[in-house]
């Protein structure tokens, strides 16, 4: 539960943190400020390596987000530290991979249970893994988006619930 004093905390966690965590983070935080939740709830991102800290978001993740009417060009990848568990309240993660991973890295056991799977708020999905588009067709990109998007009522609903909002 987030303190009163500040935002409710949302950190989204791929691989690299160039493609579809930034692109759910962008979303999310469109989504926030047109839902009113924009002044109590903030949307970052991170990857669980280090290979791309610094760099933008990949050019074809920028391309699908402005495609369909987000920024996504601000970005800089960073990689998740484990002391981002203190004052991050929701940990969301964009695989099984990550979630395992983030579980290993959680220092305690409420921790660990900030993190979920993002796939886990769409009640729809046909699985639990945002695709990685990484290696594949630009089209891969807009299945992480329509993916991230279908995610999003059900985390913002989510969100809601702990604000009691």
């Amino acid at each position: 539960m987030p303190s009163s004093d500040r935002p409710y905390r949302v950190t989204f966690v791929c691989s690299g943190n160039i493609c579809r965590s930034p692109m759910a983070a962008v979303v999310l935080s469109h989504r926030a400020v047109t839902a009113g939740l924009g002044d109590v709830v903030t949307f970052g991102s991170a990857g669980t390596g280090d290979w791309h800290v610094g760099e933008h978001a990949d050019r074809r993740a920028v391309a699908a987000l402005a495609a369909a009417g987000y920024d996504g060009s601000q970005h800089r990848a960073r990689q998740f530290d484990r002391g981002d568990f203190t004052g991050t309240d929701l940990v969301v993660a964009l695989d099984r991979g990550h979630e395992r991973t983030l579980r290993t890295w959680a220092p305690d056991g409420p921790s660990r249970d900030t993190v979920r799977l993002l796939r886990s708020f769409d009640p729809d999905a046909d699985g639990p893994e945002v695709a990685d588009p990484f290696y594949g067709a630009d089209d891969g990109f807009a299945v992480v988006l329509a993916q991230v998007e279908a995610a999003a009522p059900g985390l913002l609903d989510h969100v809601r619930g702990q604000l009691g909002r």
